[in-house]
C-alpha cells in the first residue's frame, strides 16, 4: 500500500474521534487533528524518561499538540515550533516568556508566534541542540513510517535540523497519534523519511527499532516546486550551508 492509500483509509476512522478545527473542519488536507483522549496520550508522552530529562524540545504546530505544548511550558522546558508550512520560520517559546495563568492562552496557534520569538536557522544552531522532536502525523505505521497530509513538511525541517547539526540519527523523534492512526501496513522508507522511535497514543507507547533517519540535510533536487520562494529558512540554509 502507498502512502496515499493508507492516509486516505486511515481518514475515514479518523473522522469517528477527531475534533474538527475551526477553519478546516475535517479537511485533513490542510491539518493534524485533535482527537478524544489526547490528554491521556499526553500522560502517557511525559512519564518517559526520555521527555523527563529533555530540555529543549521540537515540536510541531499539529493541532493534537496544543495540550503538549501547554505541558512543555509547565515542566520548565523551551519549545522550539515550526510556523505553519514553515512560511515564517521558526518560533521559539521558554517558560520565562509566558506568565503561569497565561500557558493555555500562549499555546494556541493563534497565539504563540506573539508569545515567543521568532529564529533563524543560524540561531537555532548557535544557541540550541534538540533533546527530541514531537510530531503529530495522519498516520504511522509499526516501523515508525509516518505521513502527515502529504507535503513533507516535518521530513523537510528534519533535513534543515539535521544540515545544521542540532539533531543527529541519535536524537529521538515521537509520533503523537491516536490509535486509529497507528496502522499496519507495510511502506517503503524514503531517502528523506524522517521515521519515528516512538508511537505516543492513548492506549500505549510503542518503541520503534529498525530504520535509521536520514543524516544528509536537504536533498535540493527533491524539494517539491515553490518550497524555496514560499520557505525562508531554506533560501537561509542555502546561503550557510550550500
Amino acid at each position: 500500500m502507498d502512502k496515499m492509500s493508507a492516509r486516505k483509509l486511515v481518514w475515514e476512522q479518523l473522522k469517528g474521534v477527531a475534533i474538527p478545527d475551526s477553519r478546516f473542519h475535517l479537511d485533513f488536507n490542510q491539518f493534524i487533528p485533535d482527537f478524544h483522549d489526547s490528554d491521556i496520550a499526553r500522560t502517557n508522552l511525559v512519564e518517559l524518561d526520555l521527555y523527563k530529562s529533555a530540555n529543549t524540545v521540537f515540536v510541531t504546530p499539529d493541532n493534537c499538540l496544543e495540550g503538549v505544548r501547554e505541558q512543555i511550558l509547565i515542566d520548565g522546558k523551551t519549545q522550539i515550533m515550526p510556523t505553519y508550512g514553515i512560511r515564517r520560520g521558526f518560533v521559539v517559546v521558554s517558560p520565562e516568556d509566558v506568565g503561569e495563568d497565561m500557558v493555555s492562552y500562549s499555546v494556541c496557534l493563534d497565539n504563540i508566534e506573539k508569545t515567543g520569538h521568532y529564529v533563524s536557522l543560524s540561531q537555532i544552531r548557535d544557541n540550541y541542540k534538540l533533546d527530541i522532536l514531537i510530531t503529530g502525523a495522519s498516520a504511522v505505521n509499526y516501523s515508525g513510517v509516518r505521513f502527515g497530509k502529504g507535503h513533507g513538511f516535518f521530513d523537510l525541517e528534519w533535513a534543515m535540523l539535521s544540515q545544521i547539526g542540532v539533531v543527529s540519527d541519535s536524537t529521538p523523534v515521537i509520533a503523537f497519534v491516536h490509535e486509529s492512526q497507528l496502522v499496519d501496513v507495510k511502506l517503503e522508507v524514503d531517502e528523506f523519511d524522517a521515521v519515528c522511535d516512538y508511537i505516543v497514543t492513548p492506549k500505549r507507547v510503542v518503541n520503534v527499532e529498525g530504520h535509521p533517519k536520514p543524516t544528509s540535510g536537504i536533498i535540493w533536487n527533491k524539494l517539491s516546486d515553490g518550497m524555496m520562494n514560499d520557505i525562508p529558512p531554506l533560501q537561509e540554509l542555502k546561503l550557510i550551508d550550500p
